[in-house]
C-alpha cells in the first residue's frame, strides 16, 4: 500500500512517534474537557463574528453538524447594495447541501442568456468595440459539477441563508428587543444586530469577547464566553485587529464609488437589446462599470473611479449620478431611481495568520483576505473557508480530533487565498488592458492624482486640485473621442486592432476559471501528502488565462464529480453525483473501493478502526456500468456486519468516456478516502499491500492530529 509507506517519510503537520507496543487511541482532548470554573451551558462553543455569506453559511455548517453557535452583527440592519454576484461551481456545490440553496438560487437568478457576456461600448446604445461570451458548452452541461455557476447579489444571498437559519431555529435580535442580561451568557442560535467586537481575552476555558450595543440610546458592553471566535467581519475585520494580525500585499490598487441604481426602461433595453453582465463603457464623457445584478428587474450598480480628497461623496448627489448615468448610456432615461453609494477600495492583501490564540481564534473570508474583484474569488473563497473550518471545529468539539486539527485550516486555506490574490491581479491587469489599448494608461490616472495629493500639488488650493484633476482626465477621455477611435484614423484603426486581438486571444478580463475554481488542492494539511507532493515543485504562477478542469484523486483535491446509480439487490433506483455521497449533515468519512476482495479487506479494517476512533465512516463500492450482478447480492457478504455502505455503479456520459478509476488516473485495486469537506484525504492508487488495520490506523492518526502512529 504505497501511499502508507510513505507518512513515515513525511508526516505533514502533525509530529509522528513511532512504536511498536498495541495500537490504543491516544488523548482525543476536546475544548469540552476544560470546564475548570465555569459550568457548560455559560460557555458557547462558537461564536462568530460577521453576518455576512460567510459567516451565516459557517453558522449553517455547523449547526447542521451539532455544534452550538451564534453571530454578532455589527451593522443594525442587513445592507441591501448589491456587492457580490458571481457563485462558482464549488461555491454551488456547497451551497447543493445547504437544504436546497443551491436549488432555490438556480430557480431566482436571470436566464444565463442575460448574463454570459461583458460587453465593452462607447455608450449603452452605442458603438460596441466587442464582447466577450464567458460560457462554454461544457459549463452548462454539468460535466464537471452537478450544478452550474450562478449570478445572485449577494443581498438576495443574504435573504436566503437567513431563511435557512430560521428554519434551523435561529433568530435575529435587536439591540432593544434582545432581553438576556450582560453577564449571562447569550445561548445558540441568535442573530445579534447591532453588536460590535470591541475587546477578545483569552480565558482558561477558551476566549471572553466584549460586545457593545446600544440599547435604549445608552451604550452598552455584553460578555460572551466562548470556546472559539472566527472572525467573518469583512476586510476591516475587528476580529484580527483585536488579535494583532497583519495584512500583507498591495494596498490602494484603485478607489471606486459604486452608485446601486433602478431604471426598469434601461433594464428592458438592455435585456432586447444587448444582454450582459458588466458593461465597461468609454466616453469623452465619462467611463465606467456597469453591473447588471437583474435586467427585468433593472437593478444596476455603477462602478466609477472615484479620487479623494479632491472627489467626496457629496459630488455624487442623486441629480450627479443620473446626469452621469445618462452620458454612459447615451440616451434619456426618465425612470432612474439613485438607491446609494458606496465608497471602497480596491486591495489585494491576505492576513499573515488565519489561527490565533492557541487554536481559538479564527479569520475567514474578507477578514482573512481582500482581492480585487476580478474572477469574483472574495466570497466564493471566503465560503469555500468556512467549509473546511466547520468539520474541523466539529471534529474537535465533539472529541473526535486532537485541536491540533485546527492548525490546518491555514496550513490548507491560506496557500489558496495567496494563489487567489495573485489571479485577481492578473485578472484586474487584464481589465486594464483594455482602456490601455484605447489609449487610456489607468496608471497614468493614479499616479496624476499622487502628484496633486504630493507635497508639490498640495500646495494648490483644494479648488484649483480639483479642477486640474478633472481637466487632465478629460483630456484624457479625448482620446475616445470619434474623429480619433474610428477606422479611417490610423491611430484609432491600430488601437481598434488591438483591442480586437485581446479579445480573440482571450486577453481580457475573465470570469470563470474552472481549474481553480474545482481544481484547487491541499498539499499539506489533515490529510496524507503523497512522497511526490514534497520531491517536486507544485508551485504554479497564475496566467489569468481561463483554463479547463483536469479531474484529481491527488489528496487534498476536491472528489471528482460523475453520475452514478444507487444499486439494491433486486432493484436499482436513483442517481446522483459521487458528491452526494458525501453526507453534509454529518460528520462522516467516506471510503470508495470498487467490489475486490482486497478491496473489502481494507474497507472492513477501515470500519474496525474507526469505530476505535469514534469516527463514522460509510464505504462506497463503485462498480463498473453494467457490471452489477443482482442475484449476488451487493456487497453484503462480504462488508458483514458493517451496514453503512453503499453499492454504485457508474453512470457513463457515452460508451467511450472513462470509468470512474480511469478517470481518477487509478487502477481499481486502489481506494479513495474523502474527508466531510470532499476533499480527499489519502489514496492507494494500485493495490493494497501490508497489514491494512495498521495502515489505516496511521491514516487517521494523521488526519485527526493524534500525535503518535505504528512502524
Amino acid at each position: 500500500m504505497g501511499v502508507f509507506r510513505s507518512i513515515r517519510r513525511w508526516n505533514g503537520v502533525f509530529p509522528i512517534k513511532t512504536r511498536t507496543y498495541p495500537f490504543e487511541i491516544r488523548s482525543r482532548r476536546s475544548f469540552s474537557d476544560a470546564q475548570n470554573m465555569v459550568a457548560d451551558d455559560e460557555i458557547l462553543p462558537v461564536l462568530i463574528v460577521g453576518a455576512g455569506p460567510v459567516g451565516l453559511v459557517l453558522s449553517m455548517l455547523l449547526t447542521k453538524l451539532g455544534i452550538k453557535c451564534s453571530v454578532l452583527e455589527k451593522g443594525s440592519v442587513f445592507s441591501q447594495h448589491p456587492q457580490a454576484h458571481f457563485i462558482n461551481n464549488r461555491t454551488m456545490e456547497v451551497f447543493r447541501k445547504m437544504g436546497g440553496l443551491a436549488e432555490e438560487i438556480c430557480k431566482l437568478q436571470p436566464p444565463v442568456d442575460l448574463w454570459r457576456k461583458f460587453i465593452y461600448c462607447s455608450s449603452l446604445s452605442g458603438y460596441i468595440f466587442g464582447s466577450v461570451d464567458h460560457m462554454q458548452p461544457q459549463d452548462l452541461e454539468q460535466v464537471a459539477s452537478p450544478v452550474s455557476v450562478a449570478h445572485f447579489s449577494q443581498y438576495k444571498l443574504t435573504s436566503l441563508l437567513l431563511k435557512q437559519l430560521e428554519n434551523l431555529n435561529f433568530h435575529v435580535h435587536t439591540c432593544d428587543g434582545f432581553q438576556v442580561p450582560c453577564n449571562r451568557s447569550i445561548g445558540e442560535r441568535k442573530i445579534l444586530m447591532g453588536h460590535e467586537c470591541v475587546s477578545i481575552t483569552p480565558t482558561a476555558c477558551g476566549v471572553m469577547v466584549g460586545a457593545s450595543f446600544l440599547k435604549e440610546g445608552r451604550k452598552q458592553t455584553r460578555n460572551i464566553h466562548c470556546r472559539i471566535v472566527v472572525g467573518s467581519d469583512g476586510a476591516g475585520s475587528a476580529v484580527r485587529k483585536l488579535v494583532g494580525i497583519n495584512m500583507k500585499g498591495e494596498r490602494d490598487l484603485q478607489k471606486l464609488v459604486s452608485i446601486h441604481f433602478l431604471s426598469r426602461d434601461l433594464g428592458q433595453y438592455l435585456l432586447h437589446q444587448r444582454p450582459g453582465m458588466l458593461f465597461f463603457i468609454f466616453n469623452p464623457e465619462a467611463i465606467g462599470v456597469l453591473v447588471a445584478h437583474d435586467l427585468n428587474q433593472g437593478e444596476f450598480v455603477l462602478q466609477m473611479p472615484f479620487y479623494p480628497p479632491q472627489q467626496n461623496l457629496e459630488d455624487f448627489s442623486s441629480k450627479v449620478c443620473k446626469e452621469l448615468i445618462l452620458k454612459l448610456v447615451g440616451e434619456e432615461l426618465a425612470d432612474v431611481d439613485i438607491r446609494d453609494l458606496k465608497p471602497w477600495i480596491m486591495h489585494a492583501e491576505v492576513a499573515e495568520k488565519f489561527v490565533s490564540f492557541d487554536n481559538r481564534v479564527f479569520l475567514a473570508g474578507d477578514a482573512a483576505h481582500r482581492f480585487p474583484p476580478a474572477g469574483g474569488f472574495g466570497m466564493n473563497t471566503g465560503i469555500q473557508d468556512a467549509h473546511n473550518l466547520a468539520w474541523k471545529i466539529a471534529s474537535v468539539v465533539n472529541g473526535i480530533a486532537s485541536p491540533s486539527i485546527l492548525r490546518t485550516y491555514e496550513l490548507e486555506r491560506k496557500p489558496i487565498a495567496l494563489f487567489n490574490t495573485a489571479l485577481s491581479v492578473q485578472n484586474f491587469k487584464a481589465a486594464m488592458s483594455v482602456p490601455a489599448a484605447l489609449g487610456l494608461d489607468p496608471t497614468v490616472a493614479n499616479s496624476v492624482h499622487r502628484v496633486i495629493n504630493s507635497a508639490v500639488g498640495s500646495i494648490l488650493p483644494s479648488g484649483m486640485q480639483k479642477e486640474v484633476l478633472e481637466s487632465i482626465f478629460a483630456l484624457g477621455r479625448a482620446q475616445l473621442s470619434p474623429p480619433l477611435l474610428n477606422e479611417k484614423n490610423p491611430i484609432g484603426s491600430a488601437r481598434l486592432a488591438k483591442l480586437k486581438s485581446i479579445f480573440d486571444e482571450g486577453k481580457s478580463l475573465q470570469l470563470q476559471f474552472p481549474a481553480e475554481d474545482l481544481g484547487f488542492r491541499y498539499l499539506e494539511g489533515a490529510l496524507v501528502p503523497e512522497i511526490s507532493d514534497k520531491s517536486q515543485d507544485t508551485t504554479e504562477v497564475p496566467t489569468g488565462r481561463r483554463r479547463d478542469y483536469i479531474p484529481s484523486s491527488e489528496p487534498g483535491s476536491r472528489l471528482p464529480h460523475m453520475n452514478v446509480r444507487v444499486l439494491k439487490a433486486a432493484s436499482s433506483e436513483g442517481t446522483m453525483s459521487t458528491l452526494d455521497l458525501v453526507c453534509g449533515d454529518k460528520l462522516e468519512f467516506l471510503l470508495i473501493i470498487a467490489p475486490l476482495r482486497e478491496s473489502y479487506d481494507l474497507a472492513v479494517a477501515a470500519f474496525k478502526v474507526a469505530e476505535q476512533f469514534k469516527v463514522p465512516i460509510k464505504v462506497c463500492v463503485m462498480w463498473p456500468q453494467s457490471f452489477f450482478d443482482e442475484r449476488v447480492g451487493g456487497s453484503k457478504a462480504s462488508l458483514e456486519p458493517y451496514t453503512n455502505y453503499i453499492d454504485v455503479e457508474e453512470v457513463k456520459r457515452s460508451s467511450s468516456s472513462p470509468s470512474w478509476w480511469e478517470m481518477c488516473q487509478m487502477t481499481n485495486g486502489g481506494a479513495i478516502l474523502v474527508r466531510p469537506d470532499e476533499h480527499i484525504a489519502c489514496r492507494v492508487k494500485s493495490g493494497v499491500v501490508g497489514d491494512s488495520a495498521l495502515q489505516m490506523e496511521n491514516v487517521f492518526s494523521l488526519i485527526l492530529g493524534m500525535q503518535e502512529t505504528h512502524t
